[in-house]
């Protein structure tokens, strides 16, 4: 199973312009539909006055869910050469949205695209590439005669605590590489009264 991925390590940014026409590239490494959504509205409410913010994203180690927004560009024009030019990085979780503000001067859809690609071309040039392994968050539930067991399994497989709290009841958010999330899970269920759900 693929569960290694390309993808950068902060966020960037650039500016093209053509034609008095501004085009203003944002790339994000995201995680989710979720963090898709949070960047694109701030982008919404941060450049309000701006007249396009088409975007495109890919997510998942395997490429498999992707999306391409023309948002009232000409069909084809803005979306598909964003989502292109993350292909051609071969990255995934990535976002890459191109706030537009219009110059006044038409650029056909040739020019569009073309303004669209090399943007966002300049945003990813600009990244770090990394690679990362696809992971899972598991929500562990013990107790504290647990506390030791659940510890020193997590040390084992060198696993990243995301949020602990340890009161009456432990509860610990873990992230797992998806490739051992059955064999972690499968330990930390052997013992005595500790419940794990994925997040």
């Amino acid at each position: 199973m693929q569960d290694t991925y390309r993808t950068i390590a902060e966020p960037t940014e650039s500016i093209y312009k053509e034609k008095g026409s501004k085009f203003l590239a944002f790339a994000y490494p995201v995680y989710s539909e979720d963090d898709i959504k949070e960047h694109l509205a701030e982008l919404r409410k941060k450049y309000f006055d701006a007249r396009h913010h088409c975007y495109a994203y890919i997510l998942g180690a395997d490429k498999s869910r992707y999306r391409a927004n023309d948002d009232g560009e000409p069909n084809h024009s803005a979306g598909d050469p964003i989502l292109g030019q993350i292909r051609s990085a071969d990255l995934s979780n990535v976002l890459v949205v191109v706030v537009r503000y219009f110059g006044g001067t038409k650029l056909g859809v040739s020019g569009l695209i073309n303004a669209y690609k090399t943007a966002t071309a300049d945003a990813l040039a600009k990244a770090t590439i990394i690679e990362k392994h696809e992971t899972a968050l598991l929500h562990i539930h013990f107790g504290y005669p647990q506390m030791n067991d659940v510890m020193s399994l997590v040390k084992d497989y060198n696993l990243s605590v995301r949020q602990q709290q340890f009161e009456l009841t432990c509860t610990l958010t873990i992230e797992v590489r998806k490739q051992l999330q059955q064999e972690v899970t499968a330990k930390l269920e052997a013992i005595d009264e500790v419940k794990v759900e994925e997040v």
